[in-house]
């Protein structure tokens, strides 16, 4: 009986679109992170002068406050991403679901 609703859902249209659609924006937040990510680290190596500038009289430099951006622009990303699972992408398993159990 399992299987038989396994092979359904695998053969339903709606469940490939699902997992195209899923997979393609995974691995676009995924890119972007990564851009963001190698970008900060490449200018530490590449231009240490960049993100060593001093902001007003004290102590801080510019690299605090852009590695710290890249740590919320993390969560950001992250919390896209649950949202569109949580609304499109439950919402088309549920659907799926329901047309596989008739």
């Amino acid at each position: 009986m399992e299987s038989n609703m396994v092979a359904k859902i695998v053969a339903n249209p709606k469940y490939q679109r699902l997992v195209s659609t899923r997979t393609r924006f995974g691995w676009l937040l995924t890119i972007i992170m990564l851009v963001v990510y190698y970008g900060y680290t490449a200018i530490i190596a590449f231009d240490k002068e960049l993100f060593h500038q001093r902001l007003g009289e004290g102590v801080m430099t510019l690299g605090v406050p852009v590695g710290f951006g890249v740590i919320v622009f993390t969560i950001i990303i992250t919390g896209i991403y649950v949202r569109r699972a949580n609304s499109e992408f439950d919402a088309m398993t549920e659907e799926i679901v329901k047309e596989s159990g008739k």
